[in-house]
């Protein structure tokens, strides 16, 4: 789907095709500077192994939500209750569910700051592992390489804030490896952020200080390269918590208050709700944000959700209603691709591409280019302005494949127009042939 998650489905196709396992490019030749790089290895690696397809580039994320399926089940096995209880809450969340089937860097910092908080909670666990301190680092180091320093910004406070909460703070401060915990930490991150740097010099800075500072004070940046302004009413973070996290943000909501005299005696409870409710307070006073910016606070929603699953009373009307969104999902695909009204509405050049039925040695989108054409055509489609259109019909050099915007069809001449014979359409777009005898 355009654009988004074809964007960066094609940014790992081009990575395995060109064998550019340092920088991203976003077309062959042109630097992918907008995000680190754990999302494109991970689609371009699946594509070596299973070839450039949707299920390929989707399924590291499909594959990284199954492991916190299971990473969540030990808390309620330690509440006695099903192991796959938090997982079945996750899976009903549909900020979750969509995640967990779509091409995304929020999958990756998602599971890079799961890591983080849950070794950390561990290694003070009585007959703790020793690889849980660890894994702290790894998931910092993960983190980094998933979408930068955002994750240090998103699981530091609370941890900090947890810590010093506590009596022993000093104790807990003490028995972590601090020295061994960064060394790991940079050992993960750091060496792909200089041989980034190096390959394409400038890119620390807008990545770092533009991507980073810049787009969060300023909804508006004029130096983005790839996204567009994004600017929301301040607070809507707290709006797109309420309606993608639905229905068990609400039954937290009613839990947290019935609990409100008790909630600081579990320190269980004061961790995961501080790392709940971080990720939402800091991105209140930011304007450029979208909804995926929820997605590392799924994890401790259902784990509260799972400490007081005992307390609820309604547990069977509960389970019912969170599933009427993943069932209303698939309804809606079925009949969307029975009745043929996805392919039509669909956001995506891929139907166009399928019926083709050509080489795409001369396949062009006019305008430019979509992602999902990109990924489609395997890179190969290029991009023609209404001058160029105009110089090829009237030269007669060659016969082509043309996909035009409706809005940008009445911008061609009459006289090209009656040349292009339409093969397909969809609600924004039409494929045209052009035959030059």
């Amino acid at each position: 789907m355009d654009k988004t998650e074809a964007r960066y489905a094609e940014v790992a196709r081009i990575m395995a095709e060109t064998n550019s396992w340092i920088t991203p490019q976003i077309d062959y030749g042109i630097p992918f500077w907008a995000k680190p790089p754990l999302s494109t290895w991970l689609s371009a690696m699946s594509f070596e192994v299973f070839g450039v397809n949707e299920f390929a580039a989707r399924l590291p994320y499909l594959l990284l939500a199954i492991v916190l399926v299971f990473l969540t089940g030990k808390y309620a096995k330690r509440e006695h209750l099903p192991f796959f209880l938090p997982g079945f809450i996750l899976l009903t969340l549909p900020e979750f569910l969509l995640h967990a089937g779509v091409v995304s860097t929020d999958t990756t910092l998602a599971f890079s700051i799961a890591l983080v908080m849950l070794s950390f909670w561990e290694m003070f666990q009585n007959n703790a592992k020793f690889y849980w301190k660890y894994l702290v680092f790894v998931g910092f180091g993960l983190g980094f390489l998933a979408k930068g320093p955002i994750v240090v910004i998103l699981t530091l406070p609370p941890i900090v804030i947890w810590v010093l909460l506590c009596e022993n703070y000093k104790t807990i401060f003490k028995r972590i490896p601090w020295i061994v915990g960064i060394i790991i930490t940079i050992a993960v991150a750091l060496p792909w952020y200089i041989l980034a740097e190096q390959r394409t010099p400038g890119f620390i800075d807008y990545f770092v200080v533009g991507e980073h500072f810049k787009r969060f004070f300023d909804s508006s940046w004029a130096d983005d390269k790839y996204g567009f302004p994004k600017s929301q009413p301040l607070g809507m973070i707290w709006i797109f918590l309420l309606l993608f996290a639905l229905p068990w943000i609400q039954v937290l909501l009613l839990k947290l208050w019935k609990n409100r005299t008790s909630l600081t005696k579990n320190k269980w409870v004061v961790f995961l709700l501080l790392w709940l409710l971080w990720t939402p307070l800091f991105f209140t006073i930011s304007k450029s944000l979208i909804h995926p910016y929820i997605m590392p606070v799924m994890v401790p929603l259902a784990l509260l959700i799972t400490h007081w699953w005992k307390s609820i009373k309604q547990q069977k009307a509960l389970i019912r209603l969170s599933l009427f969104v993943p069932v209303l999902i698939i309804g809606v695909y079925a009949y969307g691709s029975i009745s043929k009204q996805l392919q039509f509405y669909s956001n995506t050049d891929k139907y166009f591409i399928e019926k083709t039925n050509t080489q795409f040695d001369n396949i062009y989108h006019l305008g430019s280019k979509s992602y999902s054409s990109q990924f489609y055509s395997k890179g190969k489609i290029k991009k023609m302005t209404i001058g160029g259109l105009e110089e090829k019909i009237r030269k007669k050099e060659e016969s082509f494949i043309i996909i035009i915007k409706n809005r940008d069809f009445k911008r061609i001449p009459f006289e090209q127009r009656n040349c292009l014979k339409p093969l397909d359409k969809n609600n924004n777009k039409r494929i045209y042939k052009y035959a030059r005898y």
